[in-house]
């Protein structure tokens, strides 16, 4: 599927498509696991962390602070309020360092911008806590190459619409890379707009989907730099 005649508008998902993220909160988890261990096994405490998050996605939305609250209660649950002051001190101290954990870009990323800079309106569109995502884009030194950045509290298709809206682009001009089947992919072809699909090595469980996804307006990528080949 070539794209070079249709598309004038170019978003990029930006953890886990620009750079690492989900890496970082599954070490956190695992020290969390640690910290709990005597109290459920960590297939239990994995578990409970997760219905903790989801159940809290529309309190705290996405992002390391509702993250941090999540391991907070979940610690109380599994302990039955008997967790210490300390462990809860480390799980604080747990968030402090994810807060300032250095940006790593993945491979590629420049080399595609640069090469995609100039030719098309090229759109960073992320979704979290908006104080955390504006210190990322900040440290990455890739803020220069968009001509819009949108931060939104979650990507739903009316979010796409609202984005497009801003943009003034229609549905078949707009192209969204990202890692997340859920978020990146599904409301963009909703919209009847083009996605590409670049898989990362690990991915938060509820940003899967059970299974493939077809359409003729995605194509799936093994890296972003293969983005180019299309455009």
């Amino acid at each position: 599927m070539q794209l070079q005649n249709k598309i004038t508008t170019i978003a990029f998902d930006a953890d886990d498509t620009l750079w690492v993220n989900e890496p970082y909160f599954q070490e956190a988890e695992q020290q969390f696991i640690y910290l709990l261990q005597e109290y459920q096994t960590a297939e239990q405490l994995s578990k409970a962390l997760y219905h903790t998050e989801v159940k809290n996605l529309p309190l705290y939305g996405f992002g390391i602070k509702g993250f941090i609250l999540c391991m907070i209660e979940t610690a109380h649950q599994v302990s039955q309020h008997r967790v210490s002051s300390l462990i809860l001190s480390k799980i604080i101290e747990m968030g402090h360092d994810l807060l300032q954990r250095p940006i790593e870009l993945l491979p590629g990323v420049e080399q595609t911008l640069n090469a995609l800079n100039g030719k098309y309106n090229l759109i960073l569109a992320t979704k979290g806590d908006l104080l955390d995502q504006k210190r990322k884009i900040k440290n990455s030194a890739l803020g220069g190459y968009f001509h819009h950045i949108e931060i939104m509290s979650d990507k739903q298709t009316a979010d796409y619409q609202i984005l497009l809206h801003r943009l003034s682009c229609k549905p078949e001009q707009f192209f969204m890379v990202g890692n997340s089947m859920k978020s990146d992919i599904l409301p963009v072809l909703d919209l009847d707009a083009h996605a590409a699909y670049v898989p990362y090595v690990v991915t938060w469980s509820h940003e899967q989907l059970e299974a493939p996804l077809h359409h003729d307006k995605l194509i799936s990528l093994q890296t972003l730099p293969d983005l180019l080949q299309f455009l």
